[in-house]
């Protein structure tokens, strides 16, 4: 009364997997569907781990300093900010910045970025002096940037909710309170000198 059921049943299921089993380990020329099935999803898994350490490879401060006109033009400038060194040992590097955390996001900004590949072959800023021209155009596109995503990578390791006002000079638990927290304003309205000079400010608005 019990096996017989269960067993028309079992038998069922089977005869219904079977052309699916047939077509999953028929040949394909040479190769059984199963073994391509297999090997491609090796072959994905190696392709995806690979493609991701080159992602993750050129986010380290030892690639973004690579090259002689960051090593020589904003590194030494980072280094005297409170990013580089402070007293809890938390060191922002580059990407921390420069570069979303969100995987989306972050294939949209490596793309982006071919543009100053392109700007390394052809030397376009090669030198202090055209770094120096340049600096202004440069520092606006990344203001303008953190602007439209409100600060995105400043909120990577800042968060208004875990603000504790009460630390905070008076002034500081002011604005943030009133502009920040408000969504008046966004972290880089106020703070857009705080990893590196600022460039020649003469006739740009302020805040």
């Amino acid at each position: 009364m019990t096996g017989g059921p269960v067993r028309r049943i079992v038998a069922g299921v089977l005869a219904r997997l079977k052309p699916f089993w047939t077509t999953f380990r028929s040949p394909a020329v040479h190769l059984s569907l199963g073994f391509l099935t297999l090997g491609g999803f090796i072959a994905g898994v190696i392709f995806w781990g690979g493609f991701n350490t080159a992602m993750e490879a050129t986010n380290t401060e030892a690639f973004c300093t690579g090259c002689h006109e960051m090593r020589d033009n904003v590194y030494p400038e980072l280094q005297q900010t409170i990013h580089f060194s402070n007293r809890s040992g938390v060191r922002a590097v580059c990407s921390d910045c420069h570069v979303p955390h969100d995987w989306t996001y972050k294939m949209g900004r490596k793309m982006q970025a071919s543009k100053e590949v392109w700007g390394k072959i052809f030397g376009t800023i090669d030198t202090r002096e055209e770094f120096l021209e340049h600096r202004l155009v440069l520092a606006k596109n990344e203001w303008a940037r953190l602007k439209a995503n409100d600060s995105r990578e400043c909120r990577n390791c800042h968060q208004y909710d875990s603000m504790d006002l009460t630390r905070q000079s008076r002034r500081a638990a002011w604005i943030h309170q009133n502009y920040l927290g408000t969504g008046k304003n966004t972290c880089i309205d106020c703070h857009k000198g705080i990893a590196h000079q600022l460039p020649n400010m003469k006739g740009i608005p302020q805040g």
